[in-house]
């Protein structure tokens, strides 16, 4: 904390408060001391890497030479408190909150339904917030681009940007450009004359002209922008007048053409005095001229500069890497500079990267285009650089020096040959960053006692041309697989090359040229005889070992070349037009070609959501089928919504850090715990030996809370470190040494297989006569899929905080959990108690997903602990690197499938192996398993069925539930082997899906019937809606034109059983208070987490009692109040909640009739007075249990399921064949949630899930090493959708006249069916893969396995530059990663 330090003051501004601090630690970030010692709770800590956005506050400063106040969004995870004097700081509390009024930015997210859980909420408004400042009224691609550092797991974005897209001045009812190309006021090329349901416009089939007797009203409006206040700049608050008149103000100095002047400080400003803080372990030094800076520089050598702390930041916190002294030159004049000279543009180092990227935008839109290639190049890189907040703070100088040999931008210096300027003590000298530069991993040619001073980056020359390519997993804010800068520069007026620089980054430990490749080229004629031999020796001198780190080595091999094709192709066009056609240059550029020179590009988002009103003549007070708004909404966009680690520290808390093991399998040695004495604030090392009750636990009981003997996976806890602070915690868990001897690990399926490593219990589902059925089929097709795992990344990490209560065994826990139940039983049992002296609460949770249904207990255990080994509270809330290595995630699947069938595609039988990576403890595994083998069919009628499923035993953290629970796996091996059929068939895919759906009353594998099947009708309605066979032509001619991208479309259907799979879970409880004043306090078994549990339960609860939802509140759930609550799982909660809501407020009403009777006209209020002076209890409990559930297996019958939720999506992508990018522009989802509860709430899950499963299909990969250490441990390596993966067209549509007679008011779940329907996108993907191979004569079925990264999608579209990069034989080579 800030109190930690000593040295100079550090005055500076929050919500325009002036704050002087005395005493400050230089580790200690702004969100740090935000939440803690100011008590500002609304910054959120998501990831601490600066890649979730969810800290994002508003920076301001005045700009002393250009003269106006400077605003700027920034990651309060990162930046240092040190940096902050004289400047001001804004949060999401100082814009508004919900006792005054909200700030339009925080109403609009709020009305618009774009805040789910809530807990990325502040951090989008405050994006937005920095966005407005700057650009009252912005485009719609500056709010877009504004977005690039934030993350949501729960929305789907579509509503977010919905609801901001009314700010921009271009803002048109669909989402498109007002009036513009593609606006639905023009009519969408491809989509003419559609009406509002997507269908033809007043056509024969569309919405407004159904006949009267099933006329229904459709809406499409879930908010009404009529309602908004408008955005006022002059009532923003106003900059601290203080730091106006200051004795010194910072600035950048922007010199026109050919001066050469630098910084000057007007005659008002006087210079700082240099700062200096020193904390426990570092020393922060703030200069302020260059003299100081280079004579501290020759004092501390090894002394780190420091701009915007976005690498030293993480380097400290995550690589346990430590710098005593760190000097920060942001106001040395030399190095905040920018200067226009004869050569090029020179910026001072310290110039952040949304400077150079404004600066150098504003030279390309003036200059030549033949002087701006390099500058044109560079904005190419940064436009994909991180996100907005880490480019607004980040230094030009910092990325260079990094050195890092991924980086985006030093292959474009280095090819480009830029100049950089170094200082010492000695003087100045200028270098060139060349193939000599970078000397090895992250290290550069310069002195230890240098500087970077300032970076000349030149213009281009006439006949000189420049591209950058970057390819990563995920187009925004990822880190690059491989990159480069391209340059060739030709002798006058001729096609023939006089110079060319290829460098590339991510294919060695630095940045490298190819050298050898350029010096065979120079003299050649560019043409395809110059690209084939290039190609050939770019494959030889950008090899890679296959061990090489980083691992994706064919990928990156073959990238070198096909970044190098597309240069070429660029180069060739420039080229043809540029000689005026005196060449035949273009007889060269086949027309097919072309399309692989465009950068990438998306079009802005449009959607339109349909749902069906509610009936005319309901009362305006019941909500129930109307969008009402999730009502937390507004106190979330405010950061007044209370999480976990919100709530306020006690006094003596003590903070607890885990300790872990470094080993997936070993035995444990000796755990030493003497260098942990000597840290400040260290209380005590817990471990096995603390625990007052049973160390076992786990859902089978065959875990440990803490590791005795034996560590079982990465992660397992082996003891935990207390200390008065987070931050000495941690530093003294990083002094526990344990030693080992290492047992051989399991990792992957294949090695559990190999060795026979399974959990006991196997499951098997058989129906019919399976061998019969290959005899009589036409024919039979055996494959395998395998199926990656996923992370929850919840932006809410787990968090628990527990308080001994001293008397008795009592404690009360706080925890980010969605399961009470198991939560309170596992604490008694650690601690030897029975369950009524333990009490769990849970007012909101930042995003479950299943993640938090079980393996919270593995955290809560430890802390309760804690808390009663000490007497003291204790808090722990996991780093996003710990809870990601820790608490495991969705299920890797392997399916094995033999499917015999007939000439139309018609399925006869199948035989299908699933084996599941279930890791080191059973927990939910096999519940995740027999889920899998319920969906095996997804909405197909199999006549004969042998299937099989199997848990595998592995040396990885224990998977767990995760939405969906193995639906989502056991279905896309099904439609893996669909998409086969119709290949082999030689048939369109949708045909053959079509003919093997399920009808109205058939039975499925599993011999449950199926009553009110509605797939039918969304098969046919989606086909409609989405133009689906016109649409496809149009796909069809386009793969026709393209050679090197392709596009393809796909229609899935989905069937997904609802009910816990285990009988006894489906049951709920409630509790109902109503008070005198008429107010009632509800409480039932189900946890908010984001998915607008407690609003539809306070809907249900206004249209049963008859009162307005106004009247209703719900506080919390925990234990003292509903026990033995089922967990918030399954997709369930609103019908078994509904219910036992509904039953309690029937209790009440039935009570409540005698008085209702006497007085027919009275208020609520009478009958409530009425019945409490008459002595009539005024609290009711409410039960439900969903009812005639069970399943046999062994005799296969019985009834796993209440019914099923259907739906069905189209997706369109465009995938690029040279690099493995895809677009997704179109989806259409038509969804039967029957009658919905709360349309905004239903679409909004509907569109989260599918979102959540493009990334479980296309994006998201979790990358072990094979000794089964977890390399994707946060943001920077995992990559979840962002704003910018979502499809261009997002359609979705409630399937009409659909009432569920077996749920609450006719509504069906809608938490996980939705996800599965993302496979669309994944086999769109594998139909424009299909396109592509076809161009190289492959015309059978091809194994693609998920997800379909960027990698997969590359190496299948086979073609010359994959056959140039032959893959290293398995088994030679031991693998950099592995795939669970």
């Amino acid at each position: 904390m800030a109190s930690g330090g000593t040295g100079d003051e550090l005055v500076f501004f929050v919500n325009g408060k002036k704050v002087v601090e005395k005493n400050v630690d230089p580790e200690t970030t702004l969100l740090i001391y935000l939440r803690r010692k100011l008590g500002l709770c609304g910054t959120k800590l998501g990831c601490g890497e600066g890649g979730c956005g969810a800290c994002t506050v508003m920076i301001s400063k005045y700009d002393n030479l250009q003269k106006k106040i400077t605003h700027y969004s920034a990651n309060a995870c990162l930046f240092p408190i040190c940096a902050l004097h004289h400047v001001a700081v804004t949060t999401v509390e100082g814009i508004g909150n919900t006792k005054t009024r909200l700030h339009p930015a925080q109403e609009r997210i709020a009305k618009s339904h774009g805040s789910q859980c809530g807990f990325c909420t502040p951090g989008i408004v405050m994006s937005m917030y920095a966005l407005l400042r700057n650009a009252p009224e912005p485009n719609m691609e500056e709010i877009e681009d504004a977005f690039q550092g934030n993350l949501c797991r729960c929305t789907g974005y579509r509503p977010i940007l919905e609801g901001y897209r009314t700010f921009a001045k271009d803002w048109g009812c669909c989402g498109r450009a007002a009036n513009g190309p593609g606006c639905c006021k023009t009519e969408k090329e491809n989509s003419a004359n559609q009406g509002c349901c997507g269908k033809r416009g007043n056509g024969p089939s569309c919405c407004m002209n159904e006949k009267e007797e099933n006329a229904v009203t459709i809406s499409s409006s879930l908010f009404n922008p009529a309602e908004f206040q408008p955005l006022d700049p002059t009532q923003e608050p106003i900059f601290p007048p203080e730091l106006l008149v200051s004795d010194f103000r910072t600035g950048i100095c922007i010199l026109p053409w050919g001066y050469a002047a630098l910084y000057q400080e007007t005659q008002n400003s006087k210079p700082h005095k240099q700062l200096c803080f020193k904390g426990e372990r570092v020393m922060w030094i703030q200069p302020t001229t260059l003299q100081e800076l280079v004579a501290l520089k020759a004092q501390h050598p090894s002394a780190k500069l420091v701009v915007g702390n976005t690498e030293v930041g993480i380097e400290m916190r995550l690589k346990n890497m430590l710098y005593p002294v760190i000097l920060a030159p942001a106001w040395i004049p030399e190095m905040n500079f920018v200067q226009h000279t004869d050569k090029g543009i020179a910026f001072g180092a310290s110039c952040t990267l949304s400077l150079v990227e404004k600066v150098l935008s504003k030279a390309v839109a003036e200059l030549p285009p033949y002087k701006t290639e390099v500058f044109k190049a560079v904005l190419e890189q940064l436009r994909w650089f991180a996100g907005l907040q880490i480019r607004n703070v980040a230094s030009l100088g910092g990325n260079i020096m990094t050195a890092s040999p991924i980086s985006d931008l030093n292959p474009v210096f280095m090819a480009s040959e830029t100049q950089l300027t170094l200082a010492s003590t000695e003087g100045k000298r200028i270098v060139t960053v060349d193939e000599k530069f970078f000397t090895g991993y992250r290290k550069t040619m310069l002195k230890p006692e240098e500087i970077l001073l300032s970076i000349e980056i030149p213009y281009s020359r006439k006949g000189e041309y420049f591209s950058a390519f970057k390819q990563a997993t995920r187009r925004e804010d990822d880190i690059a697989i491989v990159t480069c800068g391209m340059r060739v520069l030709f002798q006058e007026d001729s096609h023939r090359v006089q110079k060319i620089k290829l460098s590339y980054g991510g294919m060695a430990p630095t940045t490298v040229l190819a050298v050898k490749t350029c010096q065979k080229l120079i003299g050649r004629d560019w043409n395809e005889k110059l690209m084939q031999e290039a190609c050939h020796l770019l494959a030889d001198e950008m090899n890679l070992s296959p061990s090489a780190p980083g691992g994706m080595v064919d990928f990156r091999r073959i990238l070198t070349l096909s970044f190098f094709f597309k240069f070429y192709l660029t180069v060739l066009q420039k080229l043809s037009q540029q000689l005026n056609g005196n060449n035949n240059l273009s007889e060269m550029l086949p027309s097919s070609y072309l399309s692989a020179t465009e950068l990438f590009h998306k079009d802005p988002i449009a959607n339109v959501q349909l749902f069906q009103e509610v009936p005319p003549g309901q009362a305006v007070e019941d909500t129930v089928g109307r969008p009402l708004v999730h009502l937390s909404a507004a106190k979330q966009a405010c950061g007044e919504a209370v999480y976990c680690d919100d709530i306020p520290h006690y006094e003596n808390e003590l903070y607890c850090t885990l300790v872990t093991s470094t080993k997936a399998h070993a035995k444990i040695i000796s755990v030493d715990t003497t260098e942990t004495q000597s840290v400040p604030g260290f209380v005590y090392f817990i471990s096995a030996k603390d625990i007052p009750g049973s160390n076992v636990t786990g859902i089978a009981n065959d875990e440990t809370v803490f590791a005795d003997d034996t560590v079982t996976c990465v992660g397992h806890i082996i003891g935990g470190v207390l200390a008065d602070t987070q931050e000495h915690s941690r530093k003294a868990a990083k002094a526990v040494k344990i030693k080992y001897e290492d047992l051989t690990p399991i990792v992957t399926i294949e090695e559990a297989i190999e060795k026979k490593s399974f959990f006991k219990r196997i499951r098997k589902i058989n129906k019919g006569n399976v061998q019969k059925g290959f005899e009589e089929s036409d024919h039979i097709l055996e494959g395998e899929m395998y199926i990656g795992g996923q992370e929850h990344f919840y932006l809410e990490t787990h968090c628990t905080v527990a308080v001994p209560k001293g008397e008795d065994g009592e404690m009360e826990l706080f925890v980010s959990t969605q399961n009470l139940t198991k939560t309170q039983e596992f604490v008694a049992n650690v601690l030897g108690v029975p369950s009524n002296r333990i009490l769990i609460r849970v007012k909101r949770m930042g995003g479950g997903f299943g993640g938090k249904e079980t393996r919270n207990t593995i955290l809560s255990t430890v802390v309760a602990v804690a808390a009663f080994k000490t007497g003291c509270p204790v808090r722990c809330m996991l780093d996003r690197d710990e809870d990601m290595l820790i608490s495991g995630g969705r299920h890797p699947f392997l399916g094995q499938y033999k499917v015999g069938f007939m000439n139309n595609g018609k399925v006869n039988s199948l035989e299908v192996s699933y084996y599941s990576n279930g890791g080191n403890s059973v927990d939910l595994s096999y519940g995740v398993m027999e889920r899998a083998l319920f969906h095996l069919d997804n909405a197909y009628n199999i006549p004969n069925v042998s299937s099989l499923g199997i848990v595998c035993k592995t040396n990885l953290s224990s998977n767990t539930a995760f939405r969906g629970f193995g639906g989502p796996q056991g279905m896309m091996i099904a439609e893996c082997w669909m998409h086969d059929i119709a290949m082999k068939c030689g048939l369109p895919a949708e045909q053959v899906r079509k003919l093997n759906l399920y009808n109205e009353g058939d039975l499925t594998h599993f011999n449950q019937k199926l009553e009110g099947f509605t797939v039918q009708r969304c098969w046919e309605e989606c086909l409609e809606s989405s133009n689906y066979h016109a649409r496809r032509k149009l796909i069809d001619e386009f793969n026709r034109q393209n050679r090197w991208k392709k596009r393809g479309m796909a229609i899935i259907p989905t069937k997904f059983g609802i009910s816990f799979t285990v009988p006894f879970l489906n049951q709920a409880g409630a509790l109902l208070h109503v008070y005198t004043d008429g107010s009632v306090l509800l409480t039932h078994g189900g946890t908010e987490m984001g998915q607008g549990l407690h609003t539809k339960m306070i809907q249900v609860a206004s249209r049963t009692l008859g009162i307005p939802t106004s009247k209703i509140y719900i506080s919390e759930t925990s234990t003292n109040t509903v026990p033995n609550t089922s967990p918030t799982a399954a997709s369930v909660s609103s019908d078994i909640n509904g219910m036992a809501v509904y039953n309690a407020c029937q209790t009440i009403l039935k009570r409540l009739e005698p008085f209702k009777q006497s007085n027919p006209k009275g208020s609520w209020e009478d009958w409530i007075q009425a019945a409490y002076v008459n002595c009539v209890s005024l609290s009711a409990t409410g039960f439900y249990r969903m009812p005639d559930l069970g399943y046999d297996f062994d005799k296969n019958e019985g009834k796993p399921f209440c019914y099923f939720t259907y739906g069905v999506a189209s997706s369109e992508v465009e995938i690029d064949c040279l690099t493995g990018d895809h677009k997704n522009l179109r989806t259409d989802i038509v969804m039967d949630v029957g009658t919905s509860l709360n349309p905004a709430i239903d679409v909004g899950q509907i569109e989260g899930a599918f979102v959540q499963g493009i990334g479980l299909f296309t994006l998201e990969e979790l990358r072990y090493s094979p000794e089964g250490n977890l390399y994707t441990r946060g943001p920077g390596m995992y990559k979840i959708p962002a704003f910018g993966d979502i499809p261009s067209e997002f359609y979705v549509s409630l399937l009409r006249n659909c009432p569920n007679s077996k749920a609450i008011y006719s509504s069906k779940a809608v938490g996980e069916p939705p996800l599965f329907l993302s496979a669309s996108v994944f086999y769109a993907i594998k139909d424009a893969i299909f396109s592509a191979r076809r161009e190289s004569g492959l015309t059978e079925p091809f194994r693609l396995d998920s997800p379909a990264t960027p990698e997969r999608i590359r190496n299948a579209c086979v073609d010359i530059f994959t056959k140039l990069c032959p893959s290293a034989e398995p088994g030679t080579f031991k693998p950099w990663s592995v795939r669970a």
